[in-house]
């Protein structure tokens, strides 16, 4: 099989799909790796260390779509690059089909095989092909270096000759996998740092991080059985609203992370409640690029209301490319692993990792959520 890794072509991206060490690995599995010259640059890895480590170079993003029978991506595809795909092929990477239906319908029409990196269910075994929590993990190490940088005082404890200056205090919200990622930086900055979260099983977690856990009286079901956290009710938001509220003008650093999978992201701080932080606080907002925890982000832009920042983070993995590009290379590598491990070279749909990542397959869309969301629009999956 011949593997296509095109340079990424959005705004700002600097990560590449495989790096030269997962190329070593899938040329010895007797696969053939074509990576599109400079495609690696970004991200510090030169076409001569792809050669190196057994990759062809292509010169020419149609001329690699046009021998490549698996194209491996990092951001969803345009139309205009599945357009470029053979017809047969397969594609492996982020696919926001939902947002990207038409894309979808076009892949189906060309018999594209896609299996969309976050529909990677959360069990033990995908672990290593969980990109989502590798991503995340990274958007919230550099949420706090982000809150370090726009807030006028010092992290940690100060004993200086002017006197002792006290650390900053942070409140992180969602402890997910960017939220315990956040939490643990904070501390390594020496900052004074507590929780808060629906989902009562990850106070451990936050505890054993140093960080005190802010309670709340919980549903039993505020987790999904997909390990994500799930979407509540009016009343429970008000509930939470009420919590996190009480704890906003005792601390320096706000760090939202709470998204729920596949819908708008639950606004936790209204403008009323902005208004009572107090001033110089920085609003880190991981979730912007689906609306917002803060009810003022604006995704892509750093903003100041009420004497307050207001960061509306996106791709934050983007800006560390060297790493990233190394952890979803694992991941996405281990992921192919798995999706073609038997001998006839197909898919095992009767593996729950390859059939709920499988999006379309033989002409068909087959993602329940996809089919859902055409339903929605009054459209089915043949148009």
């Amino acid at each position: 099989m011949k593997i296509g890794i095109p340079k990424e072509i959005s705004e700002k991206e600097r990560r590449v799909a495989i790096v030269p060490k997962m190329v070593k690995q899938i040329v010895s599995d007797g696969q053939e790796v074509l990576i599109e010259s400079g495609a690696g640059e970004s991200a510090n890895f030169s076409d001569l260390e792809y050669e190196q480590a057994g990759a062809s170079i292509v010169k020419g993003t149609q001329l690699l779509y046009s021998e490549a029978d698996l194209i491996m991506k990092i951001h969803p595809p345009q139309r205009h690059e599945v357009e470029m795909m053979k017809t047969d092929s397969i594609y492996i990477g982020f696919l926001a089909p939902v947002s990207n239906l038409s894309v979808i319908q076009l892949m189906a029409e060309k018999n594209i095989a896609s299996f969309a990196m976050e529909f990677i269910p959360r069990i033990a075994r995908s672990q290593s092909m969980d990109a989502i929590s590798s991503m995340a993990s990274i958007a919230g190490y550099r949420a706090v270096l982000i809150a370090a940088q726009y807030l006028g005082k010092f992290f940690p404890l100060m004993m200086t000759a002017a006197g002792t200056i006290p650390p900053a205090r942070v409140l992180v919200i969602g402890a997910g996998v960017a939220g315990l990622q956040a939490i643990a930086t904070a501390r390594r900055l020496g900052a004074k740092v507590e929780a808060f979260d629906t989902r009562p099983a990850v106070k451990e977690q936050v505890e054993s991080l140093g960080a005190q856990f802010i309670e709340m009286e919980v549903v039993a079901d505020a987790e999904a059985v997909t390990g994500y956290a799930k979407e509540m009710s009016d009343e429970f938001l008000r509930k939470e609203r009420e919590i996190i509220g009480s704890r906003l003008a005792q601390n320096h650093v706000i760090i939202t992370t709470a998204q729920v999978f596949g819908k708008k992201a639950p606004v936790l701080i209204t403008e009323e409640m902005v208004k009572k932080i107090r001033k110089g606080s920085v609003i880190v907002d991981l979730a912007s690029e689906q609306g917002g925890n803060c009810e003022l982000t604006e995704a892509g832009r750093n903003i100041k209301k009420y004497d307050v920042t207001i960061c509306g983070t996106v791709n934050l993995p983007s800006t560390l490319p060297v790493d990233a590009s190394r952890m979803y290379s694992r991941n996405i590598t281990h992921f192919f692993r798995h999706l073609y491990k038997t001998e006839d070279g197909a898919p095992d749909f009767e593996d729950k990792i390859t059939k709920d990542s499988c999006v379309t397959y033989k002409g068909e869309i087959v993602n329940e959520i996809v089919k859902e969301a055409l339903l929605k629009r009054g459209t089915n999956t043949h148009d």
